[in-house]
């Protein structure tokens, strides 16, 4: 459900001054070297990543009954990290396939090192545990994944004007600040510009094979899933402590520096 051209986004960026950009499909790196290439062509940072399927049990087990796929961000910081990755997606394909492409956390303790991660969106296990209303297993697990990553794992707030957000994101604040971990402001961006949402729409109900008239049919809740800018985020962030909220942006540029991957093409 994503529908942003690459040579788009690395345009985009440019033109806002942002000096680097990742790409994390959900699952896949099919992207990914295209994103590179592209990047690099035109003095931007590419960072390679994936979002991924998390399972709460044995990958190669099959029931219907326990199949949450919490949703979890992982960044390549440098060569180790790409090749975990690769081996991570591999994994959650070759194994791991039900429903989903799913890894699970004894495989991320095997091949976290060189690894970013963010908690994800409203789909990641430590906001899930909040919207059921169970803050101490939010907090065990955000400790759980601060334990393994260190440095390296942050909590990721989101607003796109959604309830569940207004409910969780102060939780979410004051997780952060009882365990000490980092946040970073991100907006979940399934295409460019705010104007592209309609054909969005149109790509979801050609995808399901739907109808656009239908109302129960899957599409997103409002027009707010694009790529934005620093005032743009901002401008949605509006009711948070201004320095508080600097901190987390000037944390996505941190998160950028940690991020310094050299692949040599062409090479067997």
């Amino acid at each position: 459900d994503g529908a942003i051209r690459i040579g788009d986004l690395i345009n985009f960026a440019k033109e806002n001054n942002m000096p680097a950009v990742a790409l994390t499909d959900h699952g896949v790196m099919y992207g990914d070297m295209e994103l590179y290439t592209t990047a690099k062509e035109n003095g931007v940072k590419p960072i390679l990543g994936c979002e991924f399927y998390v399972h709460n049990g044995d990958i190669e087990e099959r029931d219907k009954m326990n199949n949450p796929c919490y949703h979890l961000v992982l960044l390549v910081k440098d060569k180790k990290g790409y090749a975990n990755l690769i081996k991570l997606v591999s994994t959650a394909w070759c194994k791991g396939k039900y429903v989903h492409p799913r890894i699970n956390f004894e495989l991320l303790k095997e091949h976290h090192e060189g690894l970013v991660c963010l908690s994800a969106c409203l789909g990641g296990e430590v906001l899930q545990n909040l919207l059921k209303g169970d803050r101490e297993k939010a907090v065990a697990v955000a400790k759980q994944y601060k334990d393994l990553f260190g440095e390296d794992y942050y909590l990721e707030l989101q607003d796109h004007g959604l309830d569940e957000q207004k409910k969780t994101n102060p939780e979410l604040i004051e997780i952060a600040k009882e365990l000490g971990i980092e946040m970073v402001i991100t907006n979940d961006s399934h295409y460019l510009r705010r104007e592209d949402a309609d054909m969005h729409d149109t790509l979801l109900c050609m995808q399901t094979n739907s109808d656009k008239d239908d109302p129960n049919r899957f599409h997103f809740p409002n027009n707010e899933f694009y790529v934005k800018t620093a005032e743009q985020l901002r401008d949605s962030f509006k009711w948070m402590d201004s320095e508080l909220f600097d901190r987390c942006i000037d944390n996505t540029v941190a998160i950028a520096e940690k991020c310094h991957l050299m692949l040599e093409l062409g090479k067997s």
